[in-house]
């Protein structure tokens, strides 16, 4: 028996036995990666690696869900795919409603993807990083659009889809080299004279600086370390005060944003949820290990987020006020963040 076949039935022995298993929670049974798993299905199609013809073409597909996740955190945002631009190092997609930054690079492969669940077919397009983690999936949902969804798979088939997939062991590497021989004076000092939020990781990789190292040579300056209870306390008062905010969240080559209010914020056992008609977000608060408030000057003024990591300083997301380039911050976001400082301060 091939070790294809050999997963594919020990996948459909999970499935029965636990017809509610997820294809990741499978994965991760079975000791290989999503995408491994994934390609033992016959009713997959892989696509080929035109990554900018291939997110344009989405925009085609009109009213889809936009599912981007880590291993802490998924974030799902429902909407259209418009102003797609791609560089040679990023890609962007930029809308009120489905916000994203593509590194065309940390992606490996692509598939078309039929779910089958209680209601149905749900037609996707998912995307997986070279070590067959997931790295960004859309979901159809206008049946309307199937038809351009499958022109979408035809025009973006791989001619062989035999081809060998070599999905990489291990995770990826870091960004960058970091080093703990930092010149403390000289990042505080650089840290000081930021122009733009998105100086921030220039300067880690200036200083090789790992980025909660970094939070904790700033700590009482610009960083505030705070009780990992505080993300649920800012959800609800955001969602109390109505106070629109914007969620970061990275599968490390696809992060999803959601620019708006949230108003349905839910436990349920272990996962910290906001369930909104077009934004979900399903945290797993117990991933969460270290969480703090950060200031970043820029030429608006002071830019405060709340930073959450899990006990391998991975970076699980990250929440702002919403802002525009050119504005300065809410004054309402600040007045939710003094609170937390006030509320959350470890003992």
């Amino acid at each position: 028996m091939s070790t294809s076949q050999s997963l594919k039935e020990s996948w459909q022995k999970l499935k029965e036995e636990n017809p509610r298993l997820r294809i990741k929670n499978a994965a991760e049974q079975l000791g290989v990666s999503e995408l491994e798993l994934l390609v033992t299905q016959d009713s997959v199609t892989r696509l080929n690696s035109d990554w900018p013809g291939l997110f344009a073409a989405i925009e085609n597909l009109g009213y889809v869900m936009a599912l981007t996740r880590n291993d802490a955190v998924v974030h799902e945002r429902k909407g259209e795919y418009h102003n797609i631009s791609f560089n040679k190092h990023v890609g962007l997609v930029l809308d009120p409603d489905i916000d994203l930054r593509i590194f065309p690079g940390r992606i490996g492969y692509a598939f078309a993807v039929p779910v089958q669940n209680a209601r149905g077919t749900m037609y996707s397009i998912q995307f997986f990083d070279q070590y067959g983690v997931a790295a960004h999936k859309i979901y159809l949902m206008n049946n309307e659009k199937v038809d351009a969804y499958n022109e979408l798979v035809e025009q973006f088939k791989l001619e062989n889809q035999s081809e060998e997939i070599s999905v990489k062991k291990g995770s990826a590497p870091a960004s960058f080299e970091t080093t703990d021989e930092i010149d403390i004076e000289a990042l505080l000092q650089d840290w000081s004279e930021l122009k733009d939020t998105h100086d921030f990781f220039p300067l880690l990789k200036k200083h090789k600086a790992e980025r909660t190292h970094a939070l904790e040579i700033a700590e009482g300056k610009f960083t505030q370390r705070v009780e990992n209870a505080a993300t649920e306390r800012m959800l609800t008062l955001a969602s109390e005060s109505e106070v629109p905010i914007m969620v970061f969240v990275s599968s490390g080559a696809v992060i999803q944003i959601h620019t708006g209010e949230v108003k349905n914020i839910k436990r349920m056992d272990n996962w910290l949820n906001v369930l909104d008609p077009e934004f979900n977000l399903h945290l797993r608060e117990d991933k969460i290990a270290k969480s703090w408030i950060v200031e970043k000057p820029t030429e608006d003024g002071i830019v405060t987020s709340l930073e959450i990591f899990d006990s391998e300083n991975n970076n699980i997301a990250t929440f702002f006020g919403a802002r525009k380039p050119g504005k300065p911050e809410l004054e309402s976001w600040r007045e939710l963040i003094s609170k937390l400082r006030t509320e959350n301060v470890p003992a």
